[in-house]
């Protein structure tokens, strides 16, 4: 057997937007701790059971802090989210008709072939609740306390980790229990997801430390940096895009470089020490911001293939096949110290994302070894080095049993593989050769969605929402420039641009996602531009009050989980 290896880099990127309100500090949209619940702790399980594997797993600090917000309500038992105080209810006879409407709203907010029919109760509960909406008007009212009691428990049963389920009896006896379920056993379910999601931290900075994963980090709340620096950058991939009113974002180049620098601090205070690399906003890159990073002292950073292409493509270089060019990193030229450039997979990485759902796990863990095993036969001499990143919570809800059988699977057969090295980036970039780093004479800015900036901007309510905050900007840099705020208002100002500056507003714009919940974030966003406002003395514009997206109903409150592009 050849003694040449295969480098493969497995790096899951964890990401959820700030869905508090600023103002009361209550949670709008429940997503973050369902999704630590279901694949945050699930992603790390799989690495604790198969000692050999090696990943790298990126985490948002944005993400970090609405978790360690979780981790305080359920210490504190002062629930700021209002699906964990309707849990905590003792009983539902009281129950307001907002309340009511609430849970039933929620009480279905996830996908039903996998995890509603699976379950015969919960799927009766939804033949009720179907049967009465036939009816309209007050039907719903025939809907008694216990049945919201019974809604609400199954939700979020059926939200908890297959791991969790595997290792602690309590989902499994109350899934068995099926119906009638009392304070006490939701009492005892909160208890579990109190636990679950307050030690996520904790775990994975233990796997960090025993050198089993790497933790990277992204700009603190997830922003488009190459936009916010320079919004022309998203004609380099895509000409003719249509850009913003606004010339540019006001001060993006400094703003890049509080979001990195935050990101750090907030990496040292909750792992011990500074990433090493840097995942940025759904890989959004350019020049500007890999210079960014490396003056912040960050060794690595990576984007899609797709942005390599373009980036050889404009050059001048011929772009076959991703054997090519693909597997290996580079650095681009006239920044000799700075960080070395990773390029994802896009077809692999969609594979697992999209694909493999839909396979039985034998053999999607069998074809994606093999895929491996071609790329290695086909590089000849060199050793490749295969970067596979995508999305560490979205893709499992559309596998059985959230992917178990699939990543254990997987995890297996690579740790057993004869020339396949699972490894992280810092790691490989400790042994390798620096002949190995190939040379990008300029980088083409894009993400990792196509190769452009489409999903953030050039539509009328993309350019909208970036012009909203243009004006926002020139008004907190004129107030600031005043001297009229105390240490303390401009620091909560500064932490609230920095939420109004994430790439997860302008995503959500656009008739590709479903109305509900472009209403929601339409909704959330305008809020957190109002109180930016407020925070600076500032009365918030008349036209935030209209939504962006017009005929949505954006002033709904409904949301929803949407599968976002790997």
């Amino acid at each position: 057997m050849s003694k040449r290896k295969l480098n493969l880099v497995l790096c899951w990127h964890m990401h959820q937007p700030d869905y508090r309100d600023s103002a009361t500090g209550k949670f709008r949209l429940p997503w973050t701790y369902l999704h630590a619940l279901k694949d945050y702790s699930d992603m790390a399980a799989h690495i604790e059971a198969e000692p050999r594997a090696r990943a790298v797993f990126n985490f948002v600090p944005i993400l970090l802090d609405q978790l360690e917000d979780y981790a305080d309500q359920f210490a504190t038992g002062n629930y700021r989210d209002p699906l964990l105080e309707l849990l905590s209810r003792p009983d539902y006879i009281r129950l307001t008709a907002e309340e009511r409407d609430f849970i039933l709203d929620c009480g279905f907010r996830c996908g039903h072939d996998e995890m509603v029919s699976p379950y015969p109760p919960y799927k009766r509960l939804h033949e009720l609740y179907d049967q009465l909406e036939k009816f309209g008007g007050q039907s719903m009212e025939y809907l008694s306390g216990q049945y919201m009691a019974d809604l609400l428990t199954w939700y979020h049963l059926v939200w908890i980790g297959e791991t969790v389920n595997r290792s602690d009896p309590l989902p499994v006896r109350m899934m068995a229990k099926g119906e009638s379920f009392s304070f006490e056993d939701r009492k005892a379910l909160l208890e579990l997801i109190g636990r679950v999601v307050s030690n996520l931290i904790p775990r994975y900075r233990k796997l960090a430390e025993e050198g089993r994963i790497e933790i990277s980090s992204t700009p603190h709340t997830h922003p488009i940096a190459p936009l916010l620096i320079d919004f022309s950058t998203a004609r380099e991939a895509w000409p003719e895009a249509v850009l913003p009113r606004a010339h540019h974002y006001p001060g993006g180049t400094d703003r890049v470089a509080f979001h990195i620098h935050s990101a750090i601090e907030s990496h040292v205070r909750r792992f011990g020490k500074a990433p090493a690399g840097f995942w940025p906003a759904e890989g959004g890159i350019s020049d500007a911001v890999v210079s960014q990073f490396a003056k912040a002292g960050v060794n690595w950073t990576a984007s899609g293939g797709s942005v390599l292409a373009n980036s050889l493509r404009s050059k001048g270089k011929k772009v076959n096949k991703p054997l090519d060019y693909l597997y290996r990193p580079y650095r681009v030229e006239g920044m000799d110290n700075g960080s070395v450039c990773f390029f994802r997979d896009d077809r692999l990485s969609d594979l697992i994302g999209f694909e493999y759902a839909k396979w039985h796990s034998d053999n999607s863990v069998s074809h994606f070894i093999k895929e491996l095993e071609r790329i290695h036969e086909d590089s000849g001499d060199d050793e490749p080095m295969v970067s596979v990143i995508l999305d560490g919570e979205n893709a499992w809800e559309y596998y059985p049993y959230n992917g178990f059988y699939f990543l254990s699977g997987l995890y297996k057969a690579l740790a057993e593989h004869p020339y396949i090295k699972m490894t992280t980036f810092s790691e490989y970039l400790s042994v390798i050769d620096t002949e190995r780093i190939g040379s990008l004479s300029g980088l083409t800015a894009g993400s990792w969605v196509y190769g452009t900036f489409s999903t953030w901007i050039g539509d009328s309510a993309k350019n909208t929402a970036w012009d909203l905050l243009c004006d926002a900007k020139l008004v907190f840099d004129k107030t600031e420039a005043s001297g009229n705020l105390t240490a303390v208002q401009l620091e909560k100002a500064y932490r609230q641009l920095a939420v109004c500056e994430s790439s997860d507003w302008f995503w959500w714009f656009g008739d590709y996602n479903p109305a509900h919940a472009v209403s929601s974030f339409d909704l959330l966003y305008r809020e957190n531009l109002k109180l930016l406002y407020r925070l600076l003395g500032v009365d918030p514009p008349a036209h935030l009050d209209e939504p962006i997206c017009r005929g949505t109903g954006a002033e709904a409150e409904a949301g929803g989980a949407m599968r976002r592009s790997s």
